[in-house]
């Protein structure tokens, strides 16, 4: 099996970057206040004080969605990165 070459990991890291950030957009609402601000998503909601902690599950569901979008990205990207250094290194031999 051969090794991810330079370009692959940075498609991997975009698609990563890709993924997430579709997964930030695609969060649950918040009852009454609508999505959560990003510093809230990133920390799962441990930054949450007094009644505002009612929206700690909704902040993991958040943040759970970022992961696994960023996650899915990240897959999607190497698999496209394997691809196509596969197709150049096919043309230069």
């Amino acid at each position: 099996m051969p090794a991810m070459t330079k370009k692959a990991w940075t498609i991997c890291l975009a698609g990563f970057i890709v993924g997430a950030s579709i997964g930030y957009f695609y969060r649950p609402p918040g009852l009454f206040i609508g999505q959560l601000p990003f510093d809230v998503v990133i920390t799962r909601g441990g930054n949450l004080k007094g009644l505002d902690q009612m929206y700690l599950d909704v902040a993991k569901t958040s943040f759970n969605y970022l992961l696994i979008g960023g996650i899915a990205g990240a897959i999607l990207g190497a698999v496209a990165g394997r691809t196509m250094t596969k197709t150049d290194s096919k043309k230069t031999n």
